[in-house]
């Protein structure tokens, strides 16, 4: 391994390892939110550009470091910038961090895993020989493999980077809404002072009613693959 190589996958390495060792998820959590929502909301309120760059900044790092604190990341985007901005930032985020830990790892590893990989690996080399586009995107919508799986498994079998990033895009899209609308919906109730479970607002019913859609997801993608492999 070159000294470039041994560098991007130390810096991964303690990434990761920093993030354990200082307990960093104490500062992720919905009890976290909760504590200091009134700092964070007047942080937000005072220095908006600032605090959304931030928070970009984080989400990509979370996401390229596969830490396990995404979808309270997303739920933070929610609450701290509103459905809008938020998605869009969480949206943002989670495709560059997706994009940088996939060429972090095509720069790392090249293709020398691939063919250490087994069968599983191939059946899915075999999905994305054929089209990697649909495939990917088949994947970002089902929960088949976890999310931190399907940002590295195209690295080793050649998926195209333009390719990558628009199926991670749209991918996320759904998941992402959802939970940025979560988000939202908790902030509206602790804004409101009423107890979270009376708090079913506008936002969080359009989230629940998001989940429920989100179950139908792979069926649908099911159904459309089979008449596809049909034709």
């Amino acid at each position: 391994m070159t000294p470039a190589r041994l560098l991007v996958l130390c810096a991964l390495i303690a990434g990761i390892a920093a993030f354990f060792a200082f307990r960093l998820d104490r500062f992720v959590s919905l009890d976290a939110l909760k504590t200091h929502r009134e700092a964070l909301t007047g942080w937000v309120a005072a220095h908006k550009v600032s605090a959304a760059a931030a928070y970009f900044v984080a989400y990509i790092l979370v996401v390229a470091l596969s830490l396990p604190v995404g979808a309270v990341m997303t739920l933070t985007g929610g609450f701290l910038f509103g459905p809008y901005l938020g998605m869009l930032l969480a949206v943002a985020g989670a495709t560059a961090g997706a994009t940088v830990l996939f060429l972090a790892a095509r720069f790392v590893f090249g293709t020398a895993l691939r063919t250490r990989a087994g069968p599983w690996l191939r059946r899915m080399e075999a999905g994305f020989n054929k089209d990697a586009f649909s495939y990917l995107l088949a994947l970002r919508l089902t929960p088949v493999f976890p999310f931190w799986i399907v940002n590295l498994v195209p690295a080793f079998l050649n998926v195209r980077t333009d390719t990558y990033v628009l199926a991670t895009l749209i991918g996320v899209m759904p998941a992402t809404l959802v939970f940025v609308l979560i988000g939202h919906g908790l902030g509206a109730a602790l804004d409101s002072g009423e107890p979270l479970t009376a708090a079913l607002n506008g936002w969080v019913i359009a989230a629940l009613v998001g989940l429920a859609l989100l179950v139908l997801i792979p069926p649908v993608v099911r159904q459309l693959r089979a008449r596809r492999v049909r034709h």
